[in-house]
């Protein structure tokens, strides 16, 4: 098993210990600490317009200046959106972030979750998933192909050479982000990567890992003539300390980070600087929802957080991403909880990656063949998805479609 830390630069109003600089700082200094500890990924969100909840617009920018401290970590786009960005400038940044890093790049797409994100680039959030395919086949064959041009439903793009290239080739590994459990199944159609949240149990970890790759092998649909990736990882709320009950007092708000998507998705757009985010997220933990635990937080003692890695494991997770900067998480806990779990867990489940290797190389050979369970018992919504048809509306996106006639705004 691979280790990742994820961050969404959370900086809850009124948080009187940071501001956006230090918040920045202390991040890139925790990503250099996880390189020298032998963690595999740091991941970077992109989000647009989401006070308190993410102060990260430019995932490009972070990442540049992670890869110029660290030497092993891989860099992690998770994700890029797709929709709200063009993709000629997408592929030229990622192509530059993949040579400043000496290719660490790893590149997740993805296509934005609310109307706060997506209306400001005259994006309807029906349309997002046809947007994003579009995108997706007007943008990847820029990375091998010197010379390009795309004449597609939503993208119009003419011949050009996208300069530069990355370094890897044909590409950095493709991942989508899966912020609905059953987007897991459209990765494995897609041939890219899963991006998703912590499964409740081991039951249900087995049951979307046989889905999604008995998806990858006979339904698989590439949009494109890119290189599959067939890679399953999973985000889930973290903190090591020596004992559970240290290690929930420092992870006191590790929900703000689940609150407040749930709210931005329900209730938003907010206007701005009136929604006291962090205030309605001390409400709401007085709830009997706000005080829920899962059990499958990796929250607790390196004992505890073993037993609740090994359930993942079994079921042939290939990669856990540690969610430990959430809430109002302080940089010195962030840090230790880090430095112990690299001393104390990390090692032996880095020791039996082989294994998940060769476990996976087996199944999409056909050596191993899965069962197939039915993921619907365990299918939790995350987030709100789009319950309209997409509009096929003619308009002028700021992402950067050209050509389109009758143009519309949205507010």
């Amino acid at each position: 098993m691979k280790f990742g830390i994820f961050y969404e630069h959370q900086l809850p109003r009124d948080w009187e210990e940071s501001s956006e600089h230090r918040l920045i700082q202390n991040a890139l200094k925790q990503i250099e600490l996880a390189d020298g500890l032998g963690f595999d990924y740091a991941w970077e969100v992109e989000h647009h317009f989401l006070e308190e909840y993410s102060h990260s617009s430019a995932p490009e920018v972070f990442l540049a200046a992670a890869s110029q401290r660290t030497k092993n970590i891989r860099l992690g786009h998770g994700i890029i959106q797709l929709t709200t960005n063009h993709p000629a400038r997408v592929a030229e940044r990622v192509a530059t972030l993949d040579l400043v890093s000496n290719g660490r790049v790893e590149l997740g797409l993805g296509e934005g979750s609310s109307v706060t994100e997506l209306h400001p680039f005259n994006l309807r959030f029906r349309d997002k998933r046809e947007i994003w395919e579009d995108a997706v086949k007007c943008m990847l064959p820029m990375f091998w192909n010197h010379g390009w041009e795309y004449h597609g439903e939503y993208f119009q793009f003419p011949k050009r050479a996208v300069l530069p290239k990355p370094l890897q080739k044909p590409h950095p590994p493709l991942w989508i982000a899966c912020s609905q459990l059953d987007t897991i199944k459209y990765s494995a159609h897609r041939g890219m990567g899963a991006l998703c949240f912590k499964f409740v149990n081991l039951e249900a970890a087995e049951a979307w890992v046989h889905a999604y790759y008995n998806t990858f092998i006979h339904h698989q649909e590439k949009l494109c003539e890119y290189q599959a990736n067939p890679n399953i990882a999973v985000v889930a709320g973290f903190m090591c300390a020596e004992t559970d009950e240290e290690a929930w007092k420092k992870a006191d708000g590790w929900t703000f980070f689940q609150f407040a998507l749930m709210l931005y998705s329900k209730e938003g757009p907010f206007e701005p600087g009136e929604l006291h985010l962090w205030d309605r997220y001390q409400a709401w933990k007085q709830t009997p929802a706000g005080q829920h635990r899962t059990g499958s937080e990796l929250i607790g003692s390196p004992d505890t957080i073993r037993a609740r890695l090994k359930e993942l494991e079994d079921a042939n997770v290939d990669q856990v991403i540690l969610l430990n900067q959430a809430g109002k998480n302080t940089h010195e806990d962030i840090c230790s909880s880090l430095e112990l779990f690299a001393k104390e867990v990390m090692p032996e489940f880095h020791a039996r990656h082989g294994e998940q290797e060769a476990w996976k190389a087996a199944v999409l050979n056909g050596e191993i063949e899965l069962e197939d369970i039915d993921t619907e018992p365990f299918n939790i919504t995350a987030r709100a998805a789009p319950t309209l048809k997409s509009t096929k509306e003619a308009r002028d996106m700021v992402a950067g479609t050209a050509g389109r006639p009758e143009s519309k705004a949205i507010s």
